[in-house]
């Protein structure tokens, strides 16, 4: 009896299953003919999965943020290795006087700069001496780099600066002011020195100083009507060649044309303004300007103040001129000629308090006009931070860098570019293609005869 009571439950509970399962084929088949319903507003999606936690959820992959990127603040002229090496003055730490040491720099917001191997053919008269004081001065910014890996880093791209504001540290680069450097006219010698700068970490040559020299003729030498001499010209091709920055700035207006006809990669005036605003041969033409920035290159404002306001200028030299028993005590007084030139500047502004010298807005200016003459990527910073004895009205040293900023921000102009983005870009535009060359193949006997045509 109990035996056959089971076998009649099994039956049923059977019978039920197979009836359950039907219904369920005929409803999947309903619902996969039947259109696809908007989910209703009362469902929402965390009640269809019930079984995901909070735990769930967080361990799922998250969209990547990008990280933004640092502010970059490149000068791209300081004479700040004069002292560095001359003096002993390490610019890690505070220094008295001067224009320019990383405290200064980080407190202003400069987050690197050109430092400049600049011989002075005043100072060092003998020709001879001249290539081993660029080596030495190349050296010396190189030692304070290695003496200080923590605070510096050593830079010739702009991936490697970005890594060393990201990294917290200073970016040191070197640039070459005036070809007289190389210390020789024998083209072979030329290039094998332009080419040693190089791999010691130069990444541009003022083709000129204020003097001629056998590359090219300068703006304020003995013919500034004359360009590029022939062996300048095969210094330009060697430049581009090596990915070398041809650095404009310096120049007589002759040898900028004759630099703009041959050079295949963008160009930089390291430290020149607009002369339209300030009409001194140091500055660039508007005809220059719109070229500079048609060849991709960019002028970086020069922020001397006889040379933002060619007016003052004149005033200045006049109350030196006729007040000189005055200005003479101070000659001996200071040393350092960048000290001495900044007592002078108050001496001059306590004997003629209406003497009026420029200040940060008449930079600004000069870096406005290059934008609008030149494009958005024309402008840059050159300021000849310790290179110059006076600076505009609002600026002290680099401390006050922000004070610009502030301006030209109150003009909505791109900060972001004028003050590195710019200078980056002709930086690495001189890399392409540039490094798929060896040395071997850069030195032939063809490119070295080359030297001395046209």
């Amino acid at each position: 009896m109990f035996s056959k009571t089971c076998k009649t439950l099994v039956s049923l509970v059977l019978c039920m299953l197979l009836f359950r399962c039907g219904d369920d084929s005929n409803a999947s088949a309903e619902v996969s003919q039947a259109p696809p319903e908007t989910p209703s507003e009362e469902t929402p999606a965390a009640e269809e999965t019930p079984h995901r936690t909070e735990a769930a959820r967080a361990a799922e992959p998250q969209p990547a943020e990008e990280e933004p990127l640092p502010f970059i603040a490149i000068d791209t002229h300081i004479d700040t290795p004069q002292r560095m090496l001359d003096d002993g003055d390490d610019i890690t730490g505070p220094l008295e006087g001067g224009h320019v040491d990383v405290p200064r720099m980080r407190e202003g917001g400069l987050t690197g700069a050109f430092f400049s191997v600049y011989v002075s053919p005043t100072r060092f008269r003998d020709p001879e001496t001249w290539w081993p004081r660029a080596l030495a001065l190349t050296e010396h910014i190189r030692g304070a780099v290695e003496a200080h890996p923590e605070t510096l880093a050593l830079c010739t791209t702009g991936e490697e600066i970005r890594a060393a504001a990201r990294d917290g540290k200073i970016a040191v680069l070197m640039g070459v002011e005036g070809g007289h450097a190389l210390g020789t006219d024998d083209p072979r010698l030329a290039i094998q020195r332009l080419r040693r700068l190089y791999e010691l970490g130069n990444r541009y040559m003022t083709i000129t100083w204020s003097i001629d020299n056998p590359f090219g003729h300068s703006s304020s030498g003995d013919a500034p009507e004359e360009g590029l001499t022939r062996l300048g010209r095969r210094i330009i091709r060697e430049m581009n060649d090596l990915g070398m920055i041809v650095d404009i700035s310096h120049v007589s207006d002759q040898t900028f044309w004759d630099i703009m006809e041959i050079a295949e990669r963008p160009v930089l005036a390291s430290h020149s303004s607009a002369r339209a605003l300030s009409n001194h041969p140091r500055n660039m033409t508007d005809a220059m300007i719109r070229r500079v920035g048609a060849n991709g290159g960019a002028i970086c404002a020069n922020f001397y103040t006889q040379y933002i306001d060619a007016s003052y200028r004149g005033r200045r030299r006049r109350i030196e001129f006729q007040r000189r028993a005055l200005f003479r005590p101070l000659e001996d007084q200071y040393e350092n000629w960048v000290d001495r030139g900044a007592a002078k500047f108050r001496l001059a502004l306590e004997l003629d308090p209406d003497l009026n010298p420029p200040s940060v807005a008449t930079l600004a200016d000069h870096i406005a006009h290059i934008i609008e003459v030149g494009g958005p990527g024309a402008a840059c910073l050159g300021s000849d931070f310790d290179g110059v004895p006076e600076l505009p009205i609002g600026m002290e040293d680099v401390s006050d860098l922000g004070v610009l900023r502030e301006e030209l921000e109150s003009r909505e102009l791109n900060v972001r570019a004028i003050f590195g983005e710019n200078v980056l870009r002709v930086l690495d535009a001189q890399r392409i293609d540039a490094e798929a060359d060896s040395d071997a193949e850069r030195i032939s006997p063809q490119a070295d005869s080359d030297a001395d045509g046209p």
